[in-house]
């Protein structure tokens, strides 16, 4: 059976995805966090079920007990899936996937979980598990050659999420914004901001580089402020340029977020960098989770450096300009809340899954 286009919408149209009982199929890299998504799902009112052989499933959502209350047919499904399940292989997922898709009642994402090489043999060593397909030869055998097999599924998953760097509270964030959201039928956003220091996030779709701006690092009142205080904020829209760039900036994101939408596409990351990640980048990206917000998109945001996320709490109310730059948000207002650096994930602490 072809394996299906991720993009492709459902066979039944007309069918609302709201109406639709959304099962997430949750696979991937073993060790890669598996069992702490299921459990974050779990948290979401998910049924989350692991390691059920591949060939029940088809047959009990086609044929659902007639006898099961509704409100437990109804209720959202995530599948665990990966190389120990019986019957398990890339084909038979994505023939699962295609028979799923073409029930009218469901609404199916495919989420695959990922990690580096030398991260997942770190979390493989401090629990000592052996690796699945390797359970007499060395981790790193076993790591390559899952890598291999699960290659052509990675490509055809709806949505990748790659755990090398994320903790475990971020990894529940990220789950309850982007998966359920991308099962949710319209398109989400993410915006995240980050420090060109530390690298070009592995997520992003989209990547703005705001170094250009007036750089608050300078002003020693400043420098242990971040873009989510009002003075900073203040001082970045003074730029001479901010204006005009953030305008063209929104009508480039209004006609890329119009056509994506028109492609099929559910799900979005727009990363706003400079080069500490701490001031111009973190108001240009609540600037524009606020823009998005207002034109009626589902936001999240989250400010790697900062440690901070959130499903949206909108800045104050919008500032105009002489230059059209209205939908800039007004950061000069009290009552902006603090980042919570407390909340930071750190890279590889937390045991495989």
């Amino acid at each position: 059976m072809t394996a299906p286009n991720p993009a492709e919408p459902s066979q039944d149209e007309g069918a609302a995805a709201a109406d639709r009982r959304q099962v997430i199929i949750v696979t991937g890299m073993s060790g890669a966090g598996k069992q702490s998504v299921l459990r974050a799902l779990e948290d979401l009112s998910f049924e989350a079920i692991d390691n059920m052989p591949l060939e029940f499933w088809a047959q009990a959502l086609a044929n659902p007990d007639p006898g099961e209350p509704a409100a437990a047919r109804n209720q959202p499904l995530a599948l665990g899936l990966d190389v120990r399940t019986r019957g398990f292989a890339p084909e038979a997922v994505l023939d699962l996937v295609s028979i799923m898709r073409s029930l009218p009642n469901l609404q199916v994402t495919l989420l695959f979980l990922d990690a580096d090489d030398d991260v997942l043999q770190r979390r493989f060593n401090e629990t000592r598990r052996r690796h699945p397909l390797a359970p007499d030869r060395p981790l790193s055998d076993g790591i390559g050659q899952e890598r291999h097999f699960l290659a052509d599924l990675r490509d055809q998953a709806d949505l990748v999420i790659d755990t090398s760097r994320t903790g475990i509270p971020d990894l529940r964030h990220m789950v309850a914004s982007r998966v359920v959201g991308l099962s949710q039928g319209d398109l989400a956003l993410h915006f995240l901001s980050f420090a060109y220091k530390d690298g070009l996030p592995r997520s992003a779709d989209l990547v703005f580089d705001v170094r250009f701006l007036r750089n608050p690092h300078y002003d020693p009142d400043l420098r242990s402020q971040t873009g989510r205080d009002p003075a900073v904020q203040r001082y970045v829209r003074q730029d001479e340029d901010f204006n005009l760039y953030f305008k063209r900036l929104t009508d480039l994101l209004g006609l890329s977020l119009r056509r994506y939408g028109q492609e099929g596409k559910s799900y979005l990351t727009v990363a706003v960098g400079c080069s500490g990640g701490k001031h111009r980048s973190v108001f240009i990206a609540e600037s524009l989770a606020d823009w998005a917000r207002k034109k009626g998109h589902r936001v999240s945001l989250r400010h790697q450096v900062l440690g901070h996320f959130t499903k949206f709490e909108p800045l104050p109310d919008p500032v105009g300009d002489d230059n059209g730059a209205g939908a800039v948000a007004g950061g000069d207002q009290p009552g902006r809340d603090a980042a919570n650096p407390a909340s930071k994930g750190k890279s590889g602490a937390w045991h495989a899954a």
